[in-house]
């Protein structure tokens, strides 16, 4: 039957236009816009039979769990016994029966990590929301670094290394693949491994992973720095503006985008009378001050800027 309705179906999706092709909900149908004709009917609803008409409702009347969450070791797909310590009904619970809860809930807790590399995923998970809350990182990052942590651990590239430095790696690469403004020293700051043992982990994840990370540029830095600095939106379209034309002329190439940032936010502050130090810019971009000033002198001199006398 259901090959010979394709088959039928056939010669009319291929009169009728793709983007003609509508379809109606209250009939269950597909239908051509031009010729009027019905293509396929009948079609099975595959939504809840009920209906919600505000946030609480849906959440109420819903009878499936969360979607999948890669942070969480287990990705979500276990049950949680909560510590409220109440029946179905919103009731306390009586003393005998919470100490029963309790054992249920001791054993449910041991039940979710059985073995040694769930053990691993549940300290790592851990460990990369505390980091990424410490960096405001969003969810989406904070995933993207899960799924990497999670092919990382398939490999076995864990093994023989901290727990923690490969954790930072795999946020690094997740922020270089989501273009977030992050530097390496940002997340190391944050970890008990040093810097040099986080890079030596991202240089084994970007080799064994095949992961496609994208060159960070330095307009990616530019929002964050400006941010913090409290600019104005026109200042940091000026910076962005500069790093433009510098990358045009090949100045960014070899050159730390951090530091080009911070001296093209340095530049544009003083073009728009937001007047900023050196100091400040440096402290706020993670970058010398030595650095913000000779990538200052490169950009002045080579894209003719006049800065105005102070």
């Amino acid at each position: 039957m259901v090959e010979e309705k394709q088959a039928n179906a056939q010669p009319s999706s291929s009169i009728c236009p793709p983007d003609k092709i509508i379809f109606d909900e209250e009939r269950g149908e597909y239908i051509c816009t031009e010729t009027g004709e019905v293509i396929e009917e009948r079609i099975i609803d595959q939504g809840p039979e009920w209906r919600a008409f505000t946030p609480e409702e849906k959440e109420k009347r819903s009878r499936v769990g969360g979607p999948l969450n890669q942070t969480i070791h287990d990705m979500g797909i276990s049950t949680v016994i909560d510590w409220k310590d109440k029946d179905a009904m919103g009731r306390s619970l009586d003393p005998k029966r919470r100490l029963e809860v309790l054992r249920w809930r001791k054993w449910q807790i041991r039940a979710r990590i059985q073995s040694s590399i769930d053990r691993n995923l549940a300290q790592a998970m851990n460990e990369l929301e505390r980091i990424g809350n410490l960096l405001n990182l969003s969810k989406a990052v904070k995933d993207e670094a899960a799924l990497i942590y999670r092919k990382a651990v398939e490999k076995g590239l864990v093994r023989g290394r901290s727990i923690e430095s490969v954790v930072a790696a795999s946020i690094y690469a997740a922020c270089r693949r989501m273009k977030m403004a992050r530097t390496l020293d940002e997340i190391a700051q944050f970890t008990k491994a040093n810097r040099k043992e986080v890079a030596r982990c991202y240089r084994l994840i970007l080799r064994e992973l095949d992961i496609d990370v994208p060159v960070s540029d330095p307009k990616d830095y530019v929002t964050r720095i400006g941010t913090l600095l409290n600019l104005s939106g026109a200042t940091m379209r000026t910076a962005a503006e500069i790093i433009e034309k510098a990358k045009n002329m090949g100045l960014t190439a070899g050159k730390d985008p951090a530091g080009l940032a911070a001296a093209a936010i340095y530049i544009a502050a003083l073009l728009n009378d937001e007047r900023r130090t050196q100091k400040e810019i440096a402290q706020v971009a993670g970058v010398t001050e030595v650095t913000v000033r000779n990538r200052y002198k490169e950009l002045t001199q080579e894209l003719k800027i006049q800065i105005p006398s102070q």
